[in-house]
């Protein structure tokens, strides 16, 4: 927590000028470690103690509490009305998750989390799915009592967190405890511009290939060809409706033959017609690295180039993908939907850019192998909860 202190009057003109001499001070992403001793310092107020893997190299797991309520509609909170005031509001009726329940698709819950917080006044935040999430196709994100904006924390915030989610093609099993999403702490603007990008690109490959995209981030492209070397043809998956319900605290639970139809294209033939509120897992042409002095995000993709978007789960931690993290370069895996009307994807079409941020110091664990990552080198695979019958899944 921030010193609340105030100085003695006669200090303050030496203050400023000691301040006037210091170079800016520089954003960066906070590492484990530290968010660890935002927990110590009571920044983070967990309702029960963190769990062990909790906190990732550059991001903190949100659990989910014991109650979800059933609302009517997604909302956010007008400044001065508590969230728990307009759930008794918006509320049709509550679920116990203490021994896990089921949440339906298309319909809209709201989670308190176990997770409080009461930042410094210099610390913001920014939530987002967890990569499996996403690739389940669950939409969920952070609202917070006097925040207008989904998924942000402004600096010095203080108190609950909630989680809104709809399962959109599966429903799921979720209990007391399960994480739906992270959350990223920030101190100042740590993003690269195009120019830092261009250097670190140049000392330390960010994509294969040599060549880098580079324009308000790195470009990333859909590979609709990855099949055809080997692979029968397999580009990516397509979910089915009216399955079985996923849990998503069981990986390897399910068959991926009972939940998604393979997408197969022929070496001439490489695009693919998106058709509406259809969900789709492709992959990223580029394969990626992150080095440990950086972790990196996946932007929505610009509805002014497509009726369709690409990847709602966007963080990627220091070390994904790095050759030093036990990796040799990562596909970014693409939750894909398009709306409204049916949209033709073409191999190597541009589909979002990636962009890099600052971490304040290299985390102490980084992402690969040895925390039990599951995405480390990954080509197009599905979420940890998918085992497959009747094909390997690549």
């Amino acid at each position: 927590m921030a010193d609340k202190t105030e100085p003695m009057p006669a200090a303050r003109p030496a203050r400023r000028r000691a301040a006037a001499d210091r170079p800016p001070a520089i954003g960066g992403i906070l590492p484990c470690q530290q968010i660890e001793a935002l927990a110590k310092s009571g920044a983070i107020r967990p309702g029960q103690p963190l769990a062990a893997g909790q906190i990732q190299p550059a991001s903190l797991d949100l659990r989910l509490g014991a109650v979800a309520y059933r609302v009517r509609a997604s909302f956010l909170p007008p400044p001065d009305v508590p969230i728990e005031e307009r759930l008794k509001d918006l509320s049709l009726h509550a679920i116990d998750l203490t021994a896990g329940a089921v949440l339906e698709t298309g319909c809209v819950y709201v989670v308190p989390l176990i997770e409080a917080l009461a930042l410094p006044a210099d610390i913001a935040a920014a939530a987002n799915p967890k990569s499996s999430t996403g690739r389940l196709d669950v939409f969920t994100r952070v609202i917070a009592d006097g925040v207008t904006a989904f998924d942000q924390i402004p600096a010095g915030f203080a108190g609950r967190l909630y989680a809104e989610i709809c399962p959109q093609t599966f429903p799921v099993v979720v209990r007391l405890g399960s994480t739906l999403t992270q959350i990223r702490f920030r101190h100042g603007d740590p993003r690269e511009d195009d120019a830092a990008l261009a250097r670190l690109h140049g000392a330390d490959p960010l994509v294969s290939g040599g060549i880098a995209d580079i324009a308000g981030g790195i470009a990333l492209s859909v590979d609709l060809s990855m099949g055809l070397a080997g692979r029968g043809g397999l580009v990516g998956y397509r979910a089915k409706r009216n399955t079985g319900v996923v849990d998503v605290d069981r990986p390897g639970a399910c068959e991926i033959d009972d939940y998604w139809e393979a997408i197969e294209l022929k070496p001439e033939r490489r695009r693919l017609i998106l058709d509406p509120d259809q969900f789709y897992i492709l992959a990223s042409k580029e394969a990626v690295s992150i080095p440990p002095t950086h972790a990196a995000e996946m932007l929505p993709f610009n509805p002014l180039v497509g009726e369709f978007r690409v990847h709602y789960a966007g963080f990627m931690d220091p070390g994904f993908g790095h050759a030093g993290t036990g990796g040799s370069g990562a596909r970014v895996v693409l939750e894909v939907r398009s709306h409204k009307v049916p949209f033709i994807l073409e191999d190597g079409q541009i589909i979002g850019r990636l962009v890099y941020e600052r971490m304040r110091e290299v985390p102490e664990t980084l992402y690969g192998a040895g925390i039990g990552s599951h995405y480390q080198a990954q080509g197009l695979k599905l979420s940890k909860h998918f085992r497959s019958a009747s094909r390997k899944a690549v």
